[in-house]
Parts: structure tokens; C-alpha cells; sequence
């Protein structure tokens, strides 16, 4: 691990554009893990303003990589390049589609498609999190481990949301089986 440095610019943006991007994945979340954060009407702000915020996380996300790209003098003619920065570029590409198609006319025109695209924005969360670890591991500036108890905290929440919302399915299920077989003592 290197020394703590200063975050240089084009870092700062890259850990604004983290945090907006995990205030986006926050509504879902806190709703089924805390339900009682309904009282506080804060999964409804995030979620009245999560299309915004995903605009402004692929702005910072974008000026982040304009950034890199300019002070590292990448060449996008060399296979390695993204080898190198795979994650990064898998993200701004999924990033990329997301800010496209969110618009009103992107959710008409792609229906159910809409749905299965924005559904990126989980891999684009794994990602992320491999992303920040491997390209900060040697440079770690204040916003490090900031950046990562923010983006492993968010995927450790997501994981949970997901398990709650596989045992609730399992447990409908159930319910609809059991109250069925009664039907049938019953009719007989």
C-alpha cells in the first residue's frame, strides 16, 4: 500500500461521481431492509430525484475519465489499455447506456427492455468496487477508504435486499401452496 496523498481533481470527481451514483441504488435498498426509513421520507426524495442524480454521476463519472485520459495520455489503439482499465471502461459503458435511456421516451419505446437494460446498474455496482480497489490500492489519497466502505457498504446492502426478497418470494409461494392444499380438503 502506498502513502496517503491529496486527492488530485480528477479523483475528487471520480469519488462524487461514487457517491451520487450510490445515492441512486439507496431508495430500493432502504426500503426493504429498513422499512421504518419510509417514515422519513427519504427513499421518496431519492427516488423522486434518482434519475437526476444518475445524470449527474455519469457528468462527474465522464469529466473523471476525461480527466485520466488526458494525464495518463492514454492509447485507445493498444489492446492493453483496457485490459488495464476494464473496469473502468465496462462501467462508463453501462453508465453510458443508463443516461441514454433515462428519459421518458427511453421507458415507452423499450418497455420490459428498459427495465432489463437498468438492471446493468447492478453489475456496474460490482464493478465499481473492483474498480476502486484495484486502481487505488497503490495511490490511496483521504477519499479512499471513504470511497470503499461507501461502495462495499452499498453491495453488502444489496446482497441483503436481494436475500429478504428471494425469502419473501419463498414464503408467498409457500403461503399460495398451503392455502390451496386446504382448498382442496376442503372441496373434498
Amino acid at each position: 500500500m502506498g502513502a496517503i496523498d491529496t486527492a488530485p481533481l480528477e479523483n475528487s470527481l471520480g469519488f462524487l461521481a461514487l457517491g451520487a451514483y450510490i445515492l441512486t441504488l439507496m431508495p430500493t435498498n432502504l426500503r426493504i431492509i429498513f422499512p421504518q426509513t419510509k417514515q422519513t421520507n427519504l427513499p421518496k426524495w431519492l427516488l423522486k430525484y434518482r434519475r437526476l442524480i444518475g445524470i449527474l454521476a455519469f457528468c462527474l463519472a465522464l469529466l473523471h475519465a476525461f480527466l485520466l485520459v488526458q494525464k495518463r495520455d492514454l492509447d485507445f489503439l493498444d489492446p492493453n489499455t483496457y485490459w488495464i482499465y476494464i473496469q473502468g471502461v465496462s462501467t462508463f459503458i453501462i453508465f453510458t447506456l443508463l443516461a441514454i435511456t433515462s428519459n421518458d421516451w427511453s421507458v415507452k419505446r423499450l418497455k420490459k427492455n428498459w427495465k432489463r437494460l437498468h438492471t446493468l446498474t447492478y453489475l456496474a455496482m460490482f464493478l465499481l468496487t473492483w474498480h476502486v480497489w484495484d486502481k487505488m490500492l497503490e495511490h490511496w489519497s483521504y477519499l479512499t477508504p471513504i470511497g470503499l466502505v461507501g461502495i462495499v457498504t452499498t453491495t453488502l446492502l444489496f446482497l441483503m435486499r436481494r436475500w429478504i426478497e428471494h425469502r419473501n418470494k419463498q414464503q408467498k409461494a409457500k403461503g399460495k401452496a398451503f392455502s390451496s392444499q386446504i382448498t382442496e380438503k376442503i372441496t373434498l
